[in-house]
């Protein structure tokens, strides 16, 4: 399955020497097409699937094997977007290419597309056979209020995190601090009971709100949904990672 040469992805834009996306130093591929519409989103120019350039598996990799030196024993690939689950069939061909070759893979998704029914499902577990570690965005635990945030409901993402502590997969989860969105107390206290469920977790961060990708919103012509809204304050950010006890995760 998914051998093809020709089988290609929309890709956005490459980052060399990426730090903040996984263990170690990273190449991080950055792949066109979201169906979430986030009222913070600071990539709006990855909505569109048709966007960026189209690339395979053997490129993108050859790409990525000019910088391996700087891997060491941590480092690696991690594919973000957009949401690269909308792309399995080209990540289930790169990440097993990858693999042949040693390469720790990583993939960074808000989990929307997933679900269990097929064809998705059968690929999704393919996929995670190659697959080292998921960074998971929960960006709300209160249904409607993640919808306000997004446009969508969030059953079946935390489907996924489920299916996730299931099977074993690690995961760092992941949740954005947005004061009046997503910076509520009661919320933050539901979510890392949440988090106790799972039996998978390396590692919880919570990830200031800022307004540095506002001017892609107006280069689009888009109206920014959050004009207006400041980032939280140091308090709030304390105090979220008191809630869900970031401490207690990292090494």
């Amino acid at each position: 399955m998914c051998q093809n040469k020709n089988l290609t992805a929309r890709v956005h834009s490459i980052e060399s020497f990426g730090a903040a996306d996984g263990p170690g130093v990273r190449f991080i591929v950055f792949l066109q097409g979201c169906r979430m519409r986030c009222k913070y989103c600071h990539n709006p120019d990855t909505w569109d699937i048709n966007g960026g350039e189209e690339m395979n598996a053997d490129d993108l990799l050859e790409k990525a094997f000019r910088y391996k030196s700087y891997w060491k024993d941590t480092g690696g690939i991690t594919v973000s977007g957009g949401e690269p689950l909308l792309h399995i069939d080209f990540l289930i061909d790169f990440f097993k290419k990858a693999k042949k070759q040693g390469v720790s893979t990583v993939i960074d998704t808000a989990g929307n597309p997933f679900t269990r029914e097929e064809p998705f499902f059968s690929k999704f577990n393919e996929l995670m056979n190659y697959t080292d570690l998921l960074l998971l965005d929960l960006k709300e635990i209160n249904p409607e209020r993640h919808k306000i945030i997004t446009g969508f409901d969030n059953s079946n993402i935390l489907d996924m995190a489920r299916y996730l502590s299931d099977i074993k997969k690690p995961v760092w989860i992941r949740h954005v601090l947005v004061p009046q969105y997503s910076d509520f107390d009661e919320d933050l206290n539901e979510l890392s009971y949440f988090i106790d469920t799972l039996q998978n977790v390396e590692r919880v961060e919570v990830l200031p709100y800022h307004t540095l990708g506002v001017f892609k919103w107006e280069n689009l012509g888009i109206p920014y949904g959050l004009t207006g809204i400041n980032p939280p304050g140091r308090e709030r950010v304390e105090n979220a990672e008191k809630i869900l006890r970031t401490s207690q995760y990292k090494k």
